[in-house]
């Protein structure tokens, strides 16, 4: 449906005329009589009996314009509710995030967030699956890496690396490596889907791809964290959710000028 034309012709039949409607719409005469005569056609009746002295609205314009006037009020409120909601947003928020992020990260940012905008409200949905966000009813998703999915949209929420960690009392025992290369010497601790692979690193101007061995390996990285922090040995974990533990003094950098694998997260 043409809601401008169908605008226009409400506008004429509320002004009484094509050069009054043409004034306060601020359109050429022109333009306002071709809108109408375009509604006309479409409709295949005449709205408007034009004569030089008067305008005279029709049996069907009547009935039209009512339902008109009508039509553009719903739609004016829609409009005004969206504005209202765009500058006060209201209602369930869900979002979904690893386990990882969700217990260290989030809290204190939905917490400002609330503070915010008091109106809204949260739900979080905590796991490490891959979500289909469309039939899970999901709005926002944060996770690490890049995006698989053309069709989704993506921005950085937060840069950030993996790197080594240990606790004092591990490295007091077995010694601070001061090279990557002697990390195949100690317990590292990493996810379930690196057992067994090399761990790859870089300082920015070279590379080194160490053949580690760990006992203890997780599907999730707050999992590796705890062992970190109990001594188990170095865990290769995203520095976003090791800021408290380092706070705490229950954990240090381990080769600090060395990295893992990028960890950006993206929502």
């Amino acid at each position: 449906m043409d809601f401008d034309s169908i605008a226009v012709f409400v506008k004429v039949v509320q002004a009484g005329s094509f050069s009054q409607a043409a004034r306060i719409l601020r359109m050429p005469n022109s333009t306002v009589s071709a809108k109408v005569s375009a509604l006309e056609k479409k409709l295949g009746v005449t709205l408007l009996q034009r004569t030089t002295r008067k305008l005279r609205v029709t049996q069907a314009g009547e009935a039209y314009f009512g339902r008109c006037v009508q039509a553009l009020e719903h739609l004016q409120a829609a409009e005004n509710e969206i504005a209202t909601a765009k500058r006060n947003p209201q209602g369930l928020l869900r979002i979904t995030a690893s386990v990882a992020v969700g217990h260290s990260l989030l809290p204190a940012l939905i917490r400002s967030f609330l503070k915010e905008y008091p109106e809204i409200e949260i739900e979080l949905l905590i796991n490490n699956r891959v979500l289909n966000l469309v039939a899970e009813g999901v709005d926002l998703a944060i996770r690490t890496g890049k995006l698989e999915d053309s069709g989704l949209i993506a921005r950085k929420f937060v840069p950030g690396h993996f790197a080594l960690w240990a606790s004092p009392s591990y490295l007091q025992k077995q010694g601070t490596p001061a090279h990557p290369e002697e990390l195949s010497k100690h317990e590292c601790l990493t996810s379930s889907r690196s057992r067994g692979k090399p761990l790859e690193l870089s300082n920015g101007k070279e590379t080194a791809t160490i053949p580690v061995f760990g006992r203890v390996a997780a599907d999730d990285l707050e999992t590796v964290k705890t062992f970190t922090v109990l001594g188990q040995g170095i865990g290769l974990l995203p520095n976003l959710i090791c800021e408290e533990e380092v706070r705490q003094g229950k954990i240090v950098n381990v080769l600090p000028h060395w990295r893992g694998r990028s960890a950006a997260l993206r929502c």
